[in-house]
């Protein structure tokens, strides 16, 4: 496999955390491609950490669906997958619903302009053919309503999830067919400035279920 580029800075996480999230990057954002074997010593030389962290990772990213192994064989990316990604999206959809219903009681009016500001960026990003922006504004859109919430188990589940669905969004967002989402985030955001807690659920639970995987190769956000 090549070797991409180290990337600059200094995170403190656990090696075997920074490893996971370097992989779980470089897999949706395309860096390392589907069906692309994973080589252990490559990997290691990369992220400059040793191999137990790194076999510590793939394990986790097999669990979740991005990697697959085959035991004394090889590792490779796994292919996108219409299934796991419709599995995925029902599960997101539900989340992202409870979010939203759990957060808007105690939005404040800095949540809902910090919502706002992030679909203006998504907008621009999918205007300009940005997709990693429109992927980065979609997700901070999204990530109010979680982060308000406070429910760490939600969290926690979305962190599983939501990488299945961006190795997805990238096709959607590319296209003038991600486009419909900026109506329905900013009806979102009416909803939950009216207080509308289920209302704002059902729009956000739509929002994620807006064009399936059969129609498209995606889905989300």
């Amino acid at each position: 496999m090549p070797i991409p580029s180290r990337s600059a800075g200094t995170d403190r996480s656990p090696l075997r955390e920074q490893a996971f999230r370097a992989l779980r990057a470089a897999i949706v954002d395309g860096t390392l491609e589907p069906g692309e074997r994973l080589n252990d010593a490559e990997l290691s030389e990369w992220l400059g950490v040793s191999r137990t962290p790194i076999r510590e990772a793939i394990a986790r990213l097999e669990q979740i669906g991005l990697v697959a192994v085959r035991p004394g064989s090889s590792t490779t990316v796994s292919a996108l997958d219409v299934r796991a990604t419709v599995e995925a999206q029902s599960v997101a959809a539900a989340m992202h619903e409870l979010a939203a219903r759990e957060a808007v009681p105690v939005l404040t009016t800095a949540d809902l302009d910090a919502m706002t500001s992030a679909n203006d960026t998504f907008a621009a990003a999918l205007a300009s053919g940005d997709v990693d922006g429109a992927i980065a504004a979609d997700a901070a859109f999204h990530g109010v309503f979680v982060r308000v919430c406070g429910n760490r188990r939600l969290a926690a589940v979305l962190d599983d999830v939501t990488p299945l669905l961006q190795r997805m969004e990238r096709a959607r967002f590319a296209s003038l067919t991600g486009r419909a989402s900026v109506a329905q985030h900013a009806r979102i955001v009416e909803l939950a400035r009216a207080g509308d807690a289920e209302g704002a659920a059902r729009a956000n639970r739509e929002n994620w279920l807006t064009l399936r995987p059969e129609q498209e190769p995606h889905d989300a956000g």
